[in-house]
């Protein structure tokens, strides 16, 4: 079967500039977005130092209210090249019996603009999904010997699906397997979501 490389996953070796630019992203919506969003992180693999990812900067907005911040944020976000997508859910973990409503987010995404390649979810803050991402991120950050292995996770399944969604349904489990292990370190470390945040993006 021939590869459609439209649909396809691209995941490329880490690049060193993603947090700077993460950063200026964050700043950024975060100035656009307020006072609704409370708190603007970069989250996700372009995040996390020397780990491959796809080429998009993935960023998170905690709000006290979603359907307040869908409505105004919309047309500031429009304005910037984004188009909210039709997923209104993150998955929920494996083993948790949350209903999906208690994982409610709101997405939207910019391609092909002028600026960056940007995914922006935004969260409940203080919701499960919402500091599963801060997790996820610190968690890898302060374990950068198991950074090779996930990139090799992911550069291998990319490889071996022919779309994004796949790509995304296939990961999910093994993102359950690294959030329990990162909720030990959480507990015995005593993390908290956002400490830091002015300036850990």
């Amino acid at each position: 079967m021939t590869k459609d490389t439209s649909l396809a996953p691209l995941v490329v070796d880490h690049d060193p500039s993603w947090q700077a630019r993460g950063f200026a992203l964050a700043e950024e919506l975060r100035s656009v977005l307020a006072p609704l969003a409370l708190h603007v992180e970069h989250i996700g693999s372009t995040a996390i130092p020397g780990m491959a990812a796809k080429p998009v900067i993935d960023l998170q907005a905690g709000v006290d209210d979603l359907l307040e911040a869908e409505h105004a944020f919309e047309q500031p976000l429009t304005d910037r090249g984004f188009h909210r997508s039709v997923h209104r859910h993150d998955h929920v973990p494996a083993g948790c019996d949350d209903a999906p409503e208690g994982w409610a987010k709101r997405l939207w995404s910019r391609r092909g603009h002028s600026g960056e390649d940007v995914n922006l979810h935004v969260r409940i803050l203080g919701a499960p999904n919402e500091r599963l991402a801060l997790l996820f991120r610190d968690w890898f950050r302060s374990h950068p010997e198991a950074v090779p292995a996930y990139a090799c996770f992911k550069r291998t399944l990319a490889d071996a699906v022919d779309e994004v969604g796949v790509y995304s349904d296939v990961k999910d489990p093994v993102v359950d397997l690294v959030s329990t292990v990162a909720e030990t370190w959480a507990g015995e470390t005593g993390w908290t979501p956002h400490a830091g945040s002015h300036t850990r993006v």
